[in-house]
């Protein structure tokens, strides 16, 4: 359950790093924004009650700097250059592997 609360976090993450970007002046947009960053933070510290602090902290932030650049890629036209996908790769390893070494 918590890798479950992990992934959410991260995606809770994804959310608020793109509300930054797509607020621009809109109360709403950074309402809802600040909401996503406490949800963030709140199911990360629960996850990490029964996950390793490093791992929970890395996978959190690798799913949220992946699921941003997507998103950027996606839905602002950011470059998706093959080393820039490359990189991301590298980060999508690095998440999995720490998934495969902890318990």
């Amino acid at each position: 359950m918590a890798w479950l609360t992990l992934v959410a976090a991260g995606l809770f993450e994804i959310g608020w790093a793109v509300g930054l970007k797509a607020a621009n002046g809109r109360p709403l947009v950074l309402a809802a924004t600040l909401v996503a960053m406490v949800v963030s933070v709140a199911l990360l510290y629960l996850a990490m009650r029964d996950l390793p602090l490093g791992t929970a902290y890395a996978v959190w932030t690798g799913i949220g700097a992946v699921g941003t650049v997507l998103v950027g890629i996606v839905a602002f036209g950011e470059s998706a250059d093959a080393v820039r996908l490359l990189c991301i790769g590298l980060i999508v390893a690095g998440i999995a592997g720490l998934k495969f070494v902890t318990p």
